[in-house]
């Protein structure tokens, strides 16, 4: 389109009357585009474990008091090594090897090895916690046990379509975050209406970068959810 003997085109700047006219970029402002990218990786499902670790350990006012300064460094330092040093080392040599065609895992058949791999770790992590030299809080193996259920739920939903990875990571969150407010051992308020906020900014950022429906969001959130219900009912 000409506007003021200008023209503007997708990912491009251009002035109309000597003013500068924002970047649109597929409908979308690439300063959206790049904050719903942000998003999507500081809020990677593969992440979510480590969190929900240092909110037991930092946040939470029970359930890691009493434990030594060197257990409150081992013990995350194992989940982030579990769950996410070794998952993402797997599609990596995945990728290396030509079992996938993108590291982004954009296909239902590229989401088949890695979900059976992170299942693996996740209930190895599961384990680590059940039997932890020192007796964690059983909402802890809980929510492990959730976070390999999910994993084995997304799974199952792969075979029929591509079911959102981040909704389920948030909605485990959700549901962990729940699960402890129903414990009465701290006031969620403010935890739980944060956790809220940013699910509606992470999922909406991938309705925005991603080729997922609403479909495979909403039911993201609520395998997610369910899951994190499932492994409390087993443990808890």
């Amino acid at each position: 389109m000409m506007i003021g003997q200008q023209t503007i085109d997708d990912g491009q700047r251009s002035t109309v009357d000597g003013q500068e006219v924002s970047t649109v970029v597929g409908g979308q402002s690439s300063v959206v585009k790049f904050f719903a990218h942000l998003f999507s990786i500081v809020f990677h499902p593969l992440f979510i474990p480590l969190y929900m670790v240092f909110f037991m350990i930092y946040v939470h006012p029970s359930y890691f008091s009493g434990f030594s300064t060197q257990t409150k460094f081992w013990f995350p330092l194992s989940v982030a090594i579990t769950t996410i040093f070794f998952p993402l080392f797997s599609v990596l040599l995945l990728k290396a090897l030509g079992f996938i065609s993108s590291f982004f895992l954009k296909t239902q058949k590229d989401r088949i090895i890695p979900y059976i791999v992170c299942g693996i770790f996740f209930f190895w992590m599961y384990q680590v916690c059940k039997n932890y030299p020192i007796k964690l809080a059983p909402i802890i193996p809980s929510f492990m046990l959730g976070v390999f259920f999910a994993s084995s739920a997304a799974l199952m939903a792969n075979i029929y379509f591509k079911i959102s990875m981040h909704a389920i990571g948030m909605g485990g969150l959700l549901g962990v975050f729940i699960l402890i407010m129903r414990s009465n051992t701290m006031l969620m308020t403010w935890p739980l209406c944060l956790a809220i906020l940013i699910t509606g900014i992470v999922c909406t950022s991938r309705l925005i970068i991603s080729d997922h429906s609403q479909k495979e969001i909403y039911l993201g959130l609520l395998v997610g959810l369910l899951c994190q219900f499932a492994a409390a009912v087993v443990v808890l």
